[in-house]
């Protein structure tokens, strides 16, 4: 999968703890169309276990993700 994927809104959930990025992310997938890719930023270090669950139980696709310092991103397709 390309990271350079152009994503269809953007959220900084840095400096969140758990449950917090994975709330706001959902709130933010209201706004974007099926189909469409949100890109969540987030530090919590129990984000990557919390946004598969997230994915697997709204049954919007989790297409990339990766670590850099720190900060993980996170590519998220909007179920259709």
């Amino acid at each position: 999968m390309s990271h350079d994927l152009e994503p269809d809104a953007t959220l900084d959930a840095t400096g969140l703890k758990c449950p917090l990025p994975v709330l706001k992310a959902k709130k933010a997938m209201r706004s974007v169309a099926q189909g469409g890719v949100l890109k969540v930023l987030a530090t919590d270090p129990d984000s990557p276990k919390d946004f598969e669950h997230f994915c697997a139980t709204t049954g919007d696709q989790l297409i990339a993700t990766s670590d850099h310092e720190g900060v993980f991103t996170y590519l998220i397709r909007k179920a259709t």
